[in-house]
């Protein structure tokens, strides 16, 4: 069984042990013992567990989980010489990344908080020689798409690594509108999550635009709260939050 090694034990990392552990040997990797323990329990499956002060990444795969801000302190406590990184540290490119861990190969992934769930959206790019691989590693939290430049997949970011959180105000939105008109918290939220749920399937197939005609029916209710959104200028918003989520992505 292939061993994947943790560089970093959060949230990020912790989701997707989880969804690797059947089929990977886990290791991580972190400053406290504590913390990782912590790793450990959560994961509910026994892993060697490593300081990372002197840790030799001879011929390790990593999974590197730390701040993008600590790439460089993390790259000079190792030694030896890594088979592949695969980084899901936004902004950070495979340039800087090369620089500071030696590896044979490094490639750059953006899962998101879905991981937790197995059905992350995870892009990824980088050295061509291990497309397959990080797809099969990646592919055990959700679906995979490898993009042809970093570039793609700091604009694909702001999409689907910082998506959860702006369909998360949606939803907030969404139903705090149904309580604001009368409807009960719990019943606002439990309709707001079956609604969430059923579009979740329907988007596969159908694009957005053709959805969206198909509910419209004229001068009808939807119609009519359509017209809202518009007006509070929601389209564009959207389309700005992208926009600034890949300014930042450069920026990091």
């Amino acid at each position: 069984m292939q061993t994947i090694t943790f560089i970093g034990n959060g949230n990020m990392g912790l989701s997707i042990a989880q969804g690797l552990k059947n089929n990977y040997k886990i290791e991580v990797v972190g400053r406290n013992l504590e913390k990782l323990d912590a790793f450990e329990k959560a994961l509910g499956l026994k892993v060697e567990k490593h300081l990372l002060d002197n840790f030799d990444i001879t011929e390790k795969t990593l999974l590197l989980c730390v701040k993008p801000a600590n790439v460089i302190e993390v790259g000079a406590k190792f030694k030896g010489k890594a088979r592949v990184v695969f980084s899901v540290l936004a902004g950070t490119s495979v340039a800087k990344l090369k620089e500071n861990i030696s590896s044979d190969a490094v490639v750059r992934t953006m899962p998101n908080l879905a991981a937790s769930v197995g059905r992350s959206m995870t892009t990824m790019t980088g050295d061509i020689e291990f497309k397959e691989e990080a797809g099969e590693v990646l592919g055990s939290i959700g679906t995979t798409l490898w993009l042809d430049s970093e570039k793609e997949l700091d604009i694909a970011t702001g999409l689907a690594g910082s998506g959860p959180a702006y369909l998360a105000l949606i939803a907030e939105a969404l139903a705090d509108g149904a309580v604001k008109q009368g409807l009960k918290r719990d019943y606002a939220m439990s309709v707001m999550r079956g609604l969430f749920g059923g579009f979740g399937e329907l988007i596969q197939d159908i694009h957005p635009a053709i959805l969206k005609d198909g509910v419209m029916s004229p001068g009808g209710t939807t119609a009519a709260g359509y017209g809202a959104l518009e007006d509070g200028g929601v389209r564009s918003a959207c389309m700005a939050a992208i926009e600034k989520a890949y300014e930042k992505a450069k920026q990091l």
